[in-house]
């Protein structure tokens, strides 16, 4: 499968702390607790999707600098093509990751200026086209991408993350656009069922998905007009959540766009996150299909 996957990529430095919240002290010595990789959410769904063996050309916006270049050479690392990375930045998003031995984590993400930018996605026509789906994560220079997918007639994901609120000035746009809808439940008003049955009545999307960390997840196929409420993976070594949302996201794209029903990918998508989440980095602990369907074998994921 052909993929393209548009949104931020950025240096993302992670941090083990003893415990939220975190007490005052002028100097600690966490050794090996400090790690600094190539992350952002499209490089993360990225990375995934090429780990699971799809084709993948990544858009997204740099900075004309190390960090930038540092990027680039992760990106022809993992064979993501990178043609439409564009050096249009100020200087390269970074972010902090803080995480605890729970696997709690607290996140600050300094997007520089690309929030300011826009693409001309008529020069981007050729890879829409050449795609058989578009991940166009909820960044303001995605806008365009998701009229000009839209009339190429290709299937559209997104994943809005947190979403408190069903006419989200910023996310609204996304969510009348998206084929497959991804969020979390982090901050949804009331109960979950109710949220996501409001979200399916007030947007056209074919699958919504919310993630529910340690709840499991649950998933509206409109084919069948169901809900559907899954258990989550048991971890005996949880070492850090972040990117779990993302790596759910891109392993559902992957097997529902190979053929697997939404309920099947579901399932799939849910070990493949669960296998993540025992390595450190949002952008570490990818598997490949074989691996999954190894966990897939030996564990029965409840589905109501």
């Amino acid at each position: 499968m052909k993929v393209l996957v548009s949104g931020l990529v950025n240096i993302e430095t992670t941090l083990k702390i003893k415990e939220f919240p975190i007490p005052y002290y002028p100097i600690d010595y966490p050794f090996f607790g400090i790690k600094s990789n190539v992350s952002g959410v499209a490089f993360n769904v990225a990375k995934a999707m090429r780990t699971l063996g799809n084709e993948v050309e990544l858009v997204s916006l740099t900075g004309k600098d190390s960090e930038g270049e540092r990027i680039r050479r992760a990106l022809e690392k993992e064979q993501i093509g990178h043609r439409y990375v564009l050096e249009e930045l100020k200087e390269t998003p970074a972010s902090i990751v803080l995480f605890d031995r729970d696997g709690k984590r607290q996140i600050y993400c300094d997007l520089k200026d690309v929030q300011e930018k826009n693409i001309e996605w008529e020069t981007f026509e050729e890879a829409i086209e050449r795609c058989d789906m578009v991940a166009a994560c909820n960044t303001n220079f995605n806008r365009g991408l998701l009229r000009k997918a839209k009339e190429a007639g290709k299937i559209i994901a997104t994943d809005v993350h947190v979403l408190g609120d069903l006419q989200d000035a910023y996310n609204k746009e996304f969510m009348e656009y998206a084929d497959i809808l991804f969020l979390s439940d982090e901050q949804i008003p009331g109960e979950a069922e109710r949220f996501l049955e409001d979200l399916k009545n007030t947007y056209p999307c074919k699958v919504i998905t919310m993630g529910r960390g340690a709840k499991g997840a649950l998933l509206y196929e409109r084919e069948s007009d169901k809900l559907y409420q899954f258990d989550a993976v048991k971890v005996e070594n949880v070492v850090n959540t972040v990117g779990a949302g993302d790596a759910l996201f891109s392993a559902f794209l992957n097997y529902y766009g190979k053929g697997y029903d939404a309920v099947e990918a579901l399932k799939r998508a849910e070990l493949f996150a669960a296998i993540k989440i025992g390595y450190n980095g949002a952008a570490e602990g990818f598997c490949d299909e074989k691996k999954v369907e190894e966990w897939y074998r030996e564990r029965n994921i409840s589905v109501q």
